[in-house]
């Protein structure tokens, strides 16, 4: 865990995918946010350099966690949820430097938010980067997940869905997907902390980014589900790994 300064406003921007356009688009609209969490996830995506650079070049406004692929890409050694060949793509597109930088991302980070008191980020749990649980799961597995977090507010990603439920006295909120979002409308997804907590959606040109993601040659298709059914799936493959 990393406990940080006191801060004002925070756009918490998860599971971006290397997906340029959605995240030049919500930077745009991050307004007076003074810090951007970038929640794991950054850069198994079409443009896996670009995106990492252009968050590179904001310096210390941004806070990083790792999230799985960020982990899958420079673990090479271990399975993990995201497709090798995809890995492998994505891999051949960044630099040493920056899979030396992935490899350094911290699980958690803790920051004092105007109004909000300390807020915990991660990108799939506390606990684990994997580990999925979705607004759905029992409450015993998020009390497990939560055991011993101090924090009475914890953003996630991960499931690419946002939410926004309690377990027990921590409330917890998905901020859902900047770049693969599992939503009812298109757009790129995100969350603003501070003073309050709001979900946020940013139009984008989704049509056009999808002839550019194809054009750039990503080795499958682009992923798209409802809330629902992705939700479902993410509590199959938990039930089964049970």
């Amino acid at each position: 865990m990393v406990l940080s300064h006191k801060v004002a406003r925070v756009a918490a921007l998860y599971d971006v995918h290397g997906n340029l356009p959605a995240l030049e688009a919500v930077l745009a609209e991050v307004g007076d946010a003074d810090t951007i969490v970038v929640g794991g996830d950054v850069a198994a995506g079409p443009w896996p350099s670009e995106t990492l650079e252009l968050l590179l070049g904001l310096g210390d406004r941004v806070h990083w966690l790792r999230g799985n692929a960020d982990r899958e890409l420079v673990e090479t050694d271990r399975r993990g949820l995201a497709p090798p060949e995809v890995l492998e793509w994505v891999r051949a597109r960044l630099s040493d430097v920056h899979l030396a930088f992935l490899a350094e991302l911290t699980l958690t980070q803790t920051l004092d938010v105007d109004d909000l008191g300390n807020v915990l980020f991660c990108h799939a749990t506390p606990r684990d980067d994997e580990e999925l649980l979705t607004r759905i799961s029992p409450d015993e597995r998020w009390h497990a997940a939560l055991e011993g977090v101090a924090e009475r507010l914890v953003v996630c990603g991960h499931t690419h869905v946002q939410f926004d439920r309690t377990s027990g006295d921590v409330r917890v909120v998905n901020a859902g997907s900047v770049g693969m979002p599992y939503e009812d409308a298109s757009g790129a997804y995100w969350l603003r902390l501070g003073p309050t907590v709001e979900h946020r959606r940013t139009e984008y040109d989704v049509e056009d980014t999808a002839q550019r993601i194809a054009a750039a040659g990503w080795p499958e298709e682009w992923p798209a589900a409802t809330p629902e059914d992705a939700t479902e799936f993410f509590e199959k493959i938990s039930r089964e790994r049970a």
